[in-house]
């Protein structure tokens, strides 16, 4: 057994204070080239944000860096562009997770629901996801977004149907936990204030009470990370070897126990500072610029 595997437990995950940063560089490179599940694909170029027009080149250009990581690529709308993502990723043998994004302009609101019905019909949708965060951001009731899945479920029979939420929302709201397929359950230990070293321990306590309200049916973890810069939020602390044994707990656990997740995410995205602070811009696993930012030996 070599020496980074030694340090590394399913149970605890790896101990940050016998592992250089060599150590990490190395083992990250290595869970990455095998591939990992999914991720959480970000689309935007500097000076642009969610309303803004995406072209399909920026898209081209942004998955064939990621294509040789990762299975499934997961994308949050299917407007202004973004319902190009699931057509170049399946034209590049990546399968989709495909979002249509809900808030509060009910015309939005149906511009996303057809076109994700479009996409599904295409055959361009594996999963579809009606929703993120509705719920945890107080957009729509429950009895809104419930309506609104059951018009995809009922346009689209054959193509699993979910909703993505904090994992909570899915013990909170059994009713939509009820009508989903497939749970999507958004779990931060960063954003709940958990330090790194008991991250890995909260992370399963999330999905297991996303499990424990699937009531048999498959939970995907639809979104976690750790960012590498940035602001702490209460014990949890943004660093570049906090990020990588973040992502190395998490796919070393979901390997083993054949856990599905998308990771968050691909490309930092510097429109995020405006609602998240400084640690929002700092999530992907490449820079802006497409730079890969981790595992620099």
């Amino acid at each position: 057994m070599s020496r980074s595997q030694s340090q590394y437990s399913a149970v605890a995950g790896i101990d940050l204070s016998k592992s250089s940063k060599s150590d990490l560089d190395l083992m990250f490179l290595q869970i990455l080239k095998n591939g990992i599940h999914g991720i959480s694909f970000s689309a935007y170029l500097e000076n642009q944000s969610p309303g803004s027009i995406i072209s399909e080149e920026q898209i081209e250009a942004r998955m064939k860096i990621i294509k040789p990581y990762v299975k499934w690529v997961r994308s949050f709308s299917c407007v202004d562009g973004n319902e190009h993502i699931p057509r170049i990723a399946h034209k590049h043998g990546i399968k989709t997770l495909v979002g249509a994004w809900l808030g509060d302009d009910k015309d939005k609101n149906e511009n996303e629901i057809e076109s994700i019905i479009k996409l599904a019909k295409e055959g361009n949708a594996d999963i579809l996801a009606v929703g993120n965060e509705v719920l945890l951001r107080g957009d729509l009731t429950e009895d809104e977004i419930i309506g609104h899945i059951q018009k995809v479920k009922q346009e689209i029979p054959n193509v699993p149907v979910g909703y993505v939420d904090a994992y909570f929302e899915f013990v909170n709201h059994p009713r939509l936990c009820n009508l989903c397929d497939v749970i999507l359950a958004n779990c931060y230990p960063f954003w709940e204030g958990y330090p790194l070293e008991h991250s890995l321990a909260y992370l399963k306590n999330m999905y297991y009470k996303a499990v424990s309200a699937a009531k048999g049916k498959k939970v995907i973890i639809s979104e976690t990370g750790w960012p590498n810069l940035g602001t702490p939020d209460r014990n949890a602390v943004p660093s570049y070897e906090n990020a990588l044994v973040y992502f190395i707990n998490t796919f070393s656990w979901a390997n083993q126990e054949n856990i599905d997740v998308f990771y968050f995410s691909s490309f930092d995205e510097t429109w995020k500072i405006e609602k998240e602070g400084d640690v929002g811009a700092y999530w992907g696993l490449w820079d802006k610029d497409g730079n890969l930012k981790f595992g620099k030996i």
